[in-house]
């Protein structure tokens, strides 16, 4: 299986998916370009995307998805954009792919109409922040907002 990650994932997220056996984790100091990733992903049983930047056009078309391996899934709780919805509901109708997981969307919170009806694709609301750290997290930085502007300092996180 390939795992794409990009510069800004947590170390320790590619530290513990490095470790597993029979993953190729592509990561480093840039972004992995589209032709890069479509040359990867060729022949493989599976992919997970993790890329947290923003990114400009699909990385995962029909070419790409095209490229892969009948078994393979495609999983990707990074950034809807990665992948063509349509794209992806063509690959999975055609059983080009066996299967798929989003829980992002190229237009949230929209989901392409054509993925709705199928069996071979799991859709989920995005839960990448549903961790009791990140939630405790991110109420703690609210209320450090709230007190700082109470007190008469400017905000933690302005909103600009």
């Amino acid at each position: 299986m390939n795992v794409f990650v990009t510069r800004t994932a947590p170390s320790a997220i590619i530290a513990r998916l490095e470790s597993v056996g029979n993953v190729e984790v592509y990561a480093g100091d840039r972004v992995i370009t589209r032709d890069e990733l479509h040359q990867a992903v060729v022949g493989k049983h599976g992919l997970v995307t993790m890329v947290t930047e923003q990114v400009d056009g699909a990385l995962l078309d029909k070419k790409a998805l095209a490229r892969m391996k009948r078994s393979a899934y495609l999983v990707n709780p990074a950034r809807g954009p990665v992948v063509d919805e349509e794209a992806l509901a063509w690959a999975l109708q055609q059983r080009l792919i066996a299967g798929a997981a989003l829980d992002v969307y190229e237009q949230e919170p929209t989901i392409h109409p054509d993925l709705l009806p199928l069996e071979n694709v799991l859709l989920v609301p995005h839960l990448g922040s549903g961790t009791i750290e990140t939630r405790t997290a991110m109420a703690t930085l609210a209320a450090d907002n709230i007190v700082a502007v109470l007190s008469g300092r400017p905000p933690v996180t302005p909103i600009p």
